[in-house]
């Protein structure tokens, strides 16, 4: 294990180890959330630019949570959002947009507000990482 995956644990910061998809259509973006996702010792299994990837990626599993950019370019996330609610996969959704700007079936979702912040990406999984 990494030290800096080690001194999560050791420190309390992370309860249990989740295997993640990352939705994020800007790379440098995606992977610096995928660094504080495995700084906060859970483990990325892939990341996508376009909703298409993303439903191959849902295709092959191996993911327990999601992280999702409610944008990706000019296409809304909803249908993988909405794949994901029907599968009963859990995800966040990533925006700078105010939370009554999402649909109504996807208000309940834990919000990570952008820009990302290592505190921020803790505090939108904790209550997955807690068996919650």
């Amino acid at each position: 294990m990494d030290p800096i995956a080690f001194n999560a644990y050791a420190t309390g910061m992370i309860e249990a180890s989740l295997n993640l998809l990352i939705v994020e259509d800007e790379p440098l973006i995606a992977m610096m959330l995928a660094d504080m996702v495995e700084v906060l010792g859970h483990r990325l299994v892939g990341t996508a630019e376009t909703i298409k990837a993303a439903h191959g990626l849902i295709d092959a599993g191996g993911f327990n949570v999601a992280i999702l950019d409610v944008h990706l370019g000019a296409s809304p996330i909803w249908p993988v959002a909405d794949r994901l609610a029907e599968s009963g996969v859990p995800f966040v959704l990533a925006t700078g947009a105010a939370p009554d700007e999402l649909p109504d079936r996807h208000r309940n979702v834990p919000i990570l507000l952008k820009p990302y912040s290592l505190n921020g990406v803790e505090k939108a999984l904790e209550r997955f990482a807690a068996g919650g």
